[in-house]
């Protein structure tokens, strides 16, 4: 009997459950052929119907926009001089404003799952440098990813990674108006990073408040000259808000696990450099890099391998001053090893790399440099001849100066 009265429940909920879609879809229509009466494209009107169901595409048990947050910091810095060249005077405080859309997964998707559910988000921040007549001010959106570090009853420590793109108001230039104060940037537009460290509560399902530090870097990867870029750090303090709920019902599936399995990859890319004037010509850089990976622990690939990167702008260079004559590429490539790490979200991988050089072009950087970016996977297949083809976007620097940007495409076998 107990079990009886159990199944009339569960059908009773299901037939609640599929009344109500009914009914709102049903609701949805009567909409959408008001839309069209009043003049709206039929179009248009679909696609409002399927974003006011998009919320029913969730599991019953999850109420819609589980999981979704904003978070709002308010932070306080200063720019720092990275290397000699930076001759901008520091101005006294430099102040942020950054607001993040953020969600938890709950296990949608295997990767969800695979990654213990991590939290996405996309931000918008501005920037006021506190010298406006020296800096300008930034505007900047990038994605980013919230990964927990230790966590505690209703206390966590976090790190957050993004990367995206800014617009610069007050940039280096020659021709009127004139500015040749600002030799950290030479674009408006601009890529920028972000590293951020939180200590969380929870005061509630709704409401989280923290405390952190952080810092973040813009520059134009040498697109423009000059490109010293620049670097703010300071702390922050701010607040997250989840209208409906912070923890959403997570789904565990029974996963099959995945094997930690080798590939051999190989990646061929471009970048496009400016070589010391500005307003100058771009020069491309041909890049190719080929590497053995493994993953591990079902989210993670390890990899080791080899880059070559060809100067057009310094061969052009050496060719017009007269410098290493009769010898101009083989002092125009680099040649390196690197290993590094992979974090993969579904189709999306988040890659940190390290290399060290074994030859370098006529003109010496530091003898060790650092990738961070991202790929995204066209094919992404366990079996078959050829198991990954993917795009990959990375940015190249040596510490805190950038030297590139870098846009591929590869393979793994």
């Amino acid at each position: 009997m107990r079990r009886m009265g159990a199944n009339i429940h569960k059908t009773a909920i299901a037939a609640v459950e599929s009344l109500r879609v009914l009914a709102f879809r049903y609701i949805c229509h009567l909409f959408m052929r008001s839309m069209v009466k009043f003049g709206i494209c039929k179009q248009l009107s679909i696609f409002v119907l399927l974003a006011l169901l998009c919320p029913f595409c969730c599991p019953a048990q999850q109420a819609p926009f589980s999981g979704f947050g904003i978070e709002a910091n308010e932070f306080a810095g200063k720019v720092f001089k990275h290397e000699p060249k930076f001759t901008l005077p520091i101005p006294a405080l430099s102040t942020a404003t950054d607001i993040n859309l953020v969600l938890h997964t709950y296990g949608l998707k295997p990767w969800e799952q695979r990654t213990h559910y991590p939290t996405i988000g996309f931000a918008f921040v501005y920037i006021n440098y506190g010298m406006d007549a020296v800096y300008g001010r930034c505007y900047g959106m990038y994605p980013n990813i919230t990964l927990p570090v230790i966590s505690r009853r209703n206390w966590e420590w976090t790190i957050r990674l993004g990367e995206g793109l800014s617009y610069v108001s007050r940039t280096f230039q020659r021709t009127a108006p004139v500015d040749t104060i600002n030799v950290a940037i030479g674009t408006h537009i601009n890529g920028i990073t972000t590293f951020m460290t939180d200590l969380r509560y929870h005061v509630s399902d709704h409401w989280y408040v923290q405390l952190g530090a952080g810092a973040t870097h813009i520059s134009d990867a040498s697109y423009g000259k000059p490109n010293l870029g620049i670097n703010v750090a300071g702390a922050h303090v701010g607040v997250r808000y989840f209208p409906i709920t912070s923890k959403p019902v997570r789904i565990h599936d029974t996963l099959p696990r995945l094997s930690n399995r080798w590939l051999a990859e190989a990646r061929l890319s471009m970048a496009m450099t400016a070589r010391n004037t500005n307003g100058g010509p771009l020069y491309p850089v041909y890049i190719a890099s080929v590497y053995a990976s493994r993953r591990w622990h079902n989210t993670y690939k390890y990899f080791a391998g080899a880059d070559y990167y060809y100067h057009e702008d310094i061969y052009a260079y050496l060719r017009n001053t007269g410098l290493a004559a009769g010898h101009e590429v083989a002092n125009s490539y680099q040649a390196a090893v690197f290993a590094g790490n992979e974090f993969l979200l579904g189709r999306f991988g988040i890659v940190l790399q390290m290399g060290a050089y074994l030859h370098q072009t006529y003109i010496k950087l530091d003898p060790v440099y650092e990738k961070v970016g991202g790929q995204y996977y066209i094919v992404q297949k366990e079996h078959g001849p050829a198991k990954e083809l993917f795009l990959s976007v990375f940015l190249k620097t040596h510490q805190t100066v950038a030297e590139l940007a870098e846009f591929g495409v590869g393979v793994g076998f």
